[in-house]
């Protein structure tokens, strides 16, 4: 059975390849990080470095395949929105062409819940509540657009499912935690409203396991994106204490309320614009609302027609992360 992994050096993408090649698969990885394919192909993973924008590449490395995993995206809360658009809506346009010409029997997509977020508190949110009228920042409005290409294919003929997972963290992040760690190192971890916002997060091994159970789900499942979790909803300050802890880092907390951190982003953003030649601010106002808001995902429809349940715990997860984190940290 030959698989197709888009965005294989990634996060998500590298530890999907590496399950696949495991459970037997003749995996095809394909990334732009050849640091991270070269260690991928020392794990018998066919690794081709290859941009999604590449329409012709793409379309020659679809072919022969059974199944593809499009894990692709480029996935920031600052940049151009030329970048996101040709990424991840040009590169998933070329995914699906090149699905069809290869006849697959199924495409995966991995989209986000960031097209749910509209800066407000929301609890267990089903993924067919109604949608914001505008999408918060160019990432969330270019994976909404990924989608709707993603359900126009599939009323076309092409079998299509997806997933939205929530807060991917574990061994290999590069994203949540260690930014995190690296802003307490700094100047502390910016605690807004004290913490109280109710956060869903899932460990990268079961958005793996929902991946899988998509390729294998019952022919009702196709057409449809599902939200993924670990299903254990919990306070950020909460959340981070128990990061810390497992480090063994002392936690340095900054309290700030919402509208004055909402300020500071606001400043920052204007200075990168102007002054900073588009530089990434250390806070956007985008990732305010991410620590300050509420935002947890109904996981029902999942478990009841993927039958996914989350193997490993938030707990679980943040010792497995730490161990690794120590053990990266001791390699350098």
């Amino acid at each position: 059975m030959n698989v197709l992994v888009t965005g294989g050096t990634g996060f998500l993408g590298s530890r999907l390849a590496l399950k696949l090649n495991e459970l037997g698969y003749q995996v095809t990885a394909i990334g732009r990080n050849e640091a991270a394919g070269h260690k991928l192909a020392n794990d018998n993973i066919h690794f081709v470095r290859c941009d999604l924008r590449d329409t012709e590449q793409v379309f020659r490395l679809c072919r022969d395949k059974d199944y593809v995993f499009h894990c692709g995206a480029l996935s920031s809360p600052w940049g151009k929105y030329k970048d996101f658009y040709d990424i991840n809506v040009g590169g998933t346009h070329n995914v699906i062409e090149g699905s069809k010409k290869a006849g697959i029997k199924r495409l995966i997509h991995v989209s986000t819940p960031s097209i749910y977020f509209d800066m407000k508190d929301k609890w267990n949110i089903a993924e067919s509540d109604p949608l914001p009228i505008r999408p918060i920042n160019h990432y969330a409005k270019t994976k909404l657009m990924a989608e709707q290409l993603c359900d126009a294919a599939y009323k076309a003929g092409l079998p299509v499912i997806g997933i939205r997972p929530r807060g991917l963290f574990g061994p290999g992040d590069t994203s949540i935690i260690p930014r995190l760690i690296r802003a307490n190192s700094k100047f502390g971890v910016p605690i807004i409203n004290k913490g109280k916002a109710l956060v869903d997060v899932t460990y990268v091994d079961n958005v793996v396991d929902s991946l899988i159970r998509c390729k294998d789900s019952d022919n009702s499942t196709l057409g449809k994106m599902y939200n993924i979790t670990n299903g254990e909803p919990m306070y950020f300050i909460d959340l981070i204490e128990r990061v810390f802890r497992q480090l063994n880092l002392d936690f340095r907390p900054r309290m700030i309320s919402f509208d004055t951190a909402y300020r500071v982003a606001s400043m920052m953003e204007l200075m990168s614009k102007t002054i900073l030649f588009g530089k990434e601010p250390i806070l956007t106002k985008y990732s305010v609302g991410v620590l300050a808001k509420s935002q947890t995902l109904s996981i029902k429809a999942a478990q009841e027609e993927l039958g996914y349940q989350p193997r490993i715990s938030i707990e679980q997860g943040i010792e497995q992360f730490a161990r690794w984190w120590s053990e990266a940290s001791h390699d350098k």
